[in-house]
């Protein structure tokens, strides 16, 4: 029988694993090749954080390395204080968005491959605006696979 599970629908990557003051000064998540999917979800996760912002952007890359990135367009939404309901979806320039001061708050940030030109990898870039340790993390998700595998080949380098 068909099953309903998602394991070939999607590839998760470990961006940036949680750690406090994750998003100090100007971080990048991994970068992962995206040739082989349609989508690229950075999930946010921030923990405790009083003040501490930052902007966040999505920039493809020529190679793991990240050589020449260039900023890209992409949506995102909020979730705020652990809600399961989040804000409407947004539109992002190549600037990005500043993320809001506080705790428990999930970001959902995703990209559609064909915005990359001839560029085949992609990460996310964090520039601290309010300086204050926060607890985060950020996971990829690579969705819509050219083509399904439930144990995908390698994204990163």
């Amino acid at each position: 029988p068909m099953s309903n599970l998602t394991f070939a629908e999607r590839h998760i990557v470990q961006g940036i694993p949680p750690v406090a003051d994750a998003l100090s000064g100007t971080v990048y998540s991994d970068v992962v090749n995206v040739k082989d999917y349609h989508v690229a979800r950075f999930i946010l996760q921030k923990g405790v954080g009083t003040t501490g912002t930052s902007t966040l952007t999505i920039e493809a890359c020529d190679n793991a390395a990240g050589d020449n990135p260039v900023a890209i367009t992409f949506n995102y939404q909020k979730y705020d204080n652990a809600d399961d309901v989040p804000d409407d979806v947004q539109a992002a320039t190549t600037a990005g968005f500043a993320t809001t001061a506080g705790s428990n708050h999930l970001y959902v940030l995703e990209a559609e491959t064909q915005r990359m030109g001839s560029k085949k990898w992609i990460r996310l870039k964090a520039v601290e605006v309010v300086n204050d340790p926060v607890l985060a993390g950020v996971l990829i998700e690579l969705l819509k696979p050219r083509f399904a595998a439930q144990v995908p080949t390698t994204v990163i380098a």
